[in-house]
């Protein structure tokens, strides 16, 4: 009997990828039993259907760090996710590991985040009783929220990868929640790489910096320019991983760096003043549609179309997350501002 082309290319991964990397055919499933796919691997699949996604869609329309910038070269949430995806997949590249599992992780892992970038989730965080995090929405989105709550019944390994992409102000590599593949480990440092990067080429444009601001060890190690440092640290994660055992982290020295990079961004981009003064309007904004819509639950059923409400504050918060920046700002005028009597 002729294999299938998806047995094929399993066939291919067992005998060109790396001992470290993750298999297809040896993925631990999905949260519902499926007939396996003639042509895909199951981590194929997955790329697909998060690609194929409502909430992939909505990233274009989505805050990365400026809030709607008028210039058309600024990072988007959507924008951030491919940068992230290229950078990870060359790193996998490299060190032979599944590249279709690494895109799967990469591409889904921002989907539950919030419309006006880390303010919106800052909002949900504080109007939460168990606060709000955009990881775990992220597998809230893929687990429940798309297909009209069907789900896309990814892999156990891509959710994995998502839920533990996230990594804030903590530890760059943390053993305590540790992906469960090579794969995620590479998403996750990955993700840092290209927002600390392109944030800053963003932040350079927006004359929020300046270049003679930036520390000089970050210049001295990483290089001048936005692709230089970029392939810094992608070079050095390959190689220190080629030295040390398929580890995936920086070498001690280029870590160093990197955290005084992502320190520098913190002090001077993230929580600056000029960023966030329109954050702060965005904060509000999102806050009385959240108290709005636990008011009106009717109103909050036609706009959203849930079916039903389980958790009306949970509930709330998915569909303000699932919100671009323009669709919130739309609703807001809808439901806040008057409108001008039109009949002559």
């Amino acid at each position: 009997m002729l294999k299938t082309i998806r047995e094929e290319i399993e066939e291919r991964e067992k005998n060109v990828l790396s001992r470290y990397a993750c298999l297809s055919y040896q993925s631990k499933g999905r949260l519902k039993d499926e007939k396996k796919c003639d042509l895909r691997t199951d981590f194929q699949r997955d790329r697909d259907r998060i690609i194929h996604s409502k909430a992939f869609r909505r990233l274009r329309y989505k805050t990365q760090v400026f809030l709607a910038p008028k210039g058309d070269h600024y990072r988007t949430r959507l924008t951030h996710t491919l940068e992230v995806s290229q950078i990870a997949r060359v790193i996998s590249r490299a060190l032979a590991l599944n590249e279709d599992l690494t895109e799967a992780i990469a591409l889904g892992h921002d989907l539950g985040h919030t419309p006006f970038g880390h303010a919106g989730e800052s909002v949900l965080n504080k109007l939460l009783k168990n606060g709000f995090r955009h990881n775990e929405q992220s597998l809230k989105v893929v687990d429940y929220i798309e297909k009209e709550g069907e789900g896309l019944n990814l892999t156990y390994e891509v959710r994995d990868g998502i839920i533990k992409h996230s990594k804030g102000k903590g530890p760059i590599t943390d053993k305590d929640n540790k992906p469960i593949t090579k794969e995620g480990e590479v998403v996750r440092i990955s993700d840092l790489i290209a927002y600390l990067s392109h944030d800053m080429d963003d932040a350079l444009r927006a004359k929020v910096i300046k270049e003679s601001s930036i520390p000089k060890d970050i210049i001295r190690f990483l290089g001048k320019k936005h692709s230089t440092r970029i392939n810094s640290m992608v070079r050095n994660i390959i190689e220190y991983a080629r030295n040390n055992d398929y580890e995936i982290s920086f070498s001690s020295e280029i870590e160093e760096v990197v955290i005084l990079l992502r320190d520098f961004m913190y002090k001077n981009v993230y929580e600056a003043d000029i960023v966030h003064k329109e954050f702060y309007k965005a904060e509000k904004m999102l806050e009385q549609l959240f108290n709005f819509f636990k008011e009106n639950e009717d109103i909050f059923l036609q706009v959203s179309e849930y079916k039903e409400i389980k958790s009306i504050n949970d509930d709330v918060a998915s569909f303000i997350s699932g919100m671009t920046d323009r669709y919130a700002i739309y609703l807001y005028e809808k439901f806040f501002l008057p409108k001008p009597w039109e009949i002559l």
